[in-house]
């Protein structure tokens, strides 16, 4: 049994007890010798805390748990930092998903212009915590969480010196859904960018299925938090796979748009309200459990994910997990300094891309190299406050495109932001 101190830095997310349900989980691999909860926001650090500390205790593990607003000494002695901080909390959200829709613009708070405006906010955070880490806890893993995952993930492992993977629940979801449907494990091939990914192949006792499954009508479930406007049969063959649920949002723009101006509550609005019962659940001292509430929260088997990864490393297993990491040459139409979400070997050292191909369908390298340009782009913005270069980003990704409109949201959203956007503050 492998024991680890871990540190999560965002530890007033209602997810927090997910992750500690994780750790329960694995009671004969991983001991949670120490768990620092980090975050700024004291009420929900102490709220969320708690119940984490009763769910230890109810498991009967002798976990130290630590509750600080102070990065610097959450960060010693950590063997994996868990990253899940949302800069601007969810009104900033709210602003993601609200101004775009004014200039007809898909708001979402992981792609289009608000994940952009997510990631500006982010990246500078996230900076300052790498840099913390390289100072205090430099053999320690990041395990990122926090979304935009893909662009977040691209900038530490491109700009700092922190071994770090990027993970999201989206790819477990979907390949449990397709081995629940096969029955059992199968061969599957999934490839993308993070929240713009493909299921391309699946195969079982050496026989692809893609096809039979398209006439069967499979599709994977949705995530909760998106409105399932579903796929057409020719959609998917064109695409030549199933889409993650996040694809919807570029195959079925209009109706997405549609949804956002009728609906009479934003996403964000939603997860305000779950987060406040969550929070009133929480501080219920006789709970000692996740609330089944949690997984309407949009992280359904996000403890899967992350403890499956963290145990494989500290345990040098070699499992194969999908996850967000340099491409270093496994897709041969992306650059080795991209970060890709596909599946690889993970152990003590990190993870070993599992080879992908030889079959590339020409619409996933077009859709994948644009959406790669524009997240380059941004991490360029954010990391130098550089307008131009946020103008490239949004000129070049696929839901943002005019340039008079998204210049107007742009500067909308920008204003709006100004608190949590520093390096765009000119002297």
């Amino acid at each position: 049994m492998k024991e680890i101190n871990v540190t999560v830095i965002g530890s007033g997310s209602t997810y927090c007890p997910e992750l500690v349900d994780g750790f329960l989980k694995r009671p004969d691999s991983l001991k949670l010798k120490r768990l620092v909860l980090m975050d700024i926001d004291a009420r929900k650090r102490t709220i969320v805390g708690n119940l984490c500390v009763r769910m230890l205790k109810k498991a009967g593990m002798d976990t130290e748990v630590v509750m600080t607003d102070d990065l610097d000494s959450a960060l010693v002695g950590a063997d994996f930092v868990v990253t899940q901080i949302r800069v601007g909390k969810l009104p900033a959200r709210y602003l993601d998903e609200t101004i775009p829709v004014k200039y007809d613009l898909i708001g979402q708070e992981t792609t289009g212009i608000g994940g952009m405006f997510k990631a500006l906010r982010t990246i500078p955070v996230m900076a300052n915590i790498c840099k913390k880490i390289e100072a205090i806890c430099p053999e320690a893993w990041l395990i990122n969480f926090t979304n935009p995952s893909g662009i977040v993930t691209d900038f530490v492992l491109n700009h700092t010196n922190v071994k770090c993977i990027g993970l999201c629940n989206v790819p477990i979801d979907m390949l449990d859904d397709i081995k629940e449907t096969v029955g059992g494990d199968a061969d599957i091939t999934y490839l993308g960018l993070n929240h713009l990914s493909w299921v391309t192949s699946v195969k079982k006792d050496g026989v692809e299925l893609m096809d039979k499954l398209f006439e069967e009508g499979f599709a994977p479930k949705v995530m909760a938090n998106i409105v399932d406007d579903g796929f057409d049969l020719d959609c998917l063959r064109a695409c030549g796979g199933w889409p993650s649920s996040y694809l919807q949002y570029f195959y079925n723009r209009d109706a997405k748009l549609k949804h956002l101006k009728e609906d009479k509550k934003s996403r964000a609005r939603v997860c305000m309200e779950i987060e406040e019962q969550l929070l009133k659940m929480y501080q219920d001292e006789t709970l000692c459990v996740k609330p089944a509430l949690l997984d309407k929260r949009g992280g359904h088997k996000y403890s899967l994910a992350a403890c499956s990864l963290i145990d494989a490393i500290a345990n040098d297993t070699g499992d194969v997990h999908v996850v967000n990491i340099l491409n270093n040459g496994t897709l041969p139409f992306m650059a080795d300094d991209d970060v890709v979400e596909i599946a690889a070997k993970i152990g003590a050292n990190g993870a070993e891309p599992v080879p992908v191909g030889p079959y590339w369908n020409r619409h996933i390298v077009a859709l994948m190299t644009a959406v790669k340009a524009y997240e380059k782009y941004t991490i360029e913005a954010a990391i130098n406050g550089d307008d131009i270069a946020a103008y490239n980003a949004m000129m070049v990704h696929p839901l943002i495109g005019d340039y008079a409109r998204s210049r107007a949201c742009y500067e909308e959203m920008k204003d709006a932001h100004r608190e949590f956007l520093p390096q765009f503050i000119k002297d």
